[in-house]
């Protein structure tokens, strides 16, 4: 499995525990790599429309989409 989608996996699962959404900082944090590979990984993620990104001033929050039973 590659870096990326090892953070992507991880992101996935810091997304699902804290709903308040998370900048790429926080999560590059979180996930002890650089801001650019959480940057790489959260393209992924939204390209693949699994998450949503609320852009408040110069931050943007991502937050796990939720899926409907």
């Amino acid at each position: 499995m590659a870096k990326v989608d090892k953070v992507i996996e991880e992101i996935r699962q810091i997304l699902r525990r804290d709903t308040r959404g998370l900048t790429i900082q926080e999560l590059s944090n979180l996930t002890h790599v650089s801001r650019i590979t959480v940057s790489i990984a959260l393209a992924k993620l939204e390209g693949a429309g699994e998450i949503n990104v609320r852009v408040i001033g110069n931050c943007k929050l991502h937050y796990l989409k939720v899926k409907k039973k």
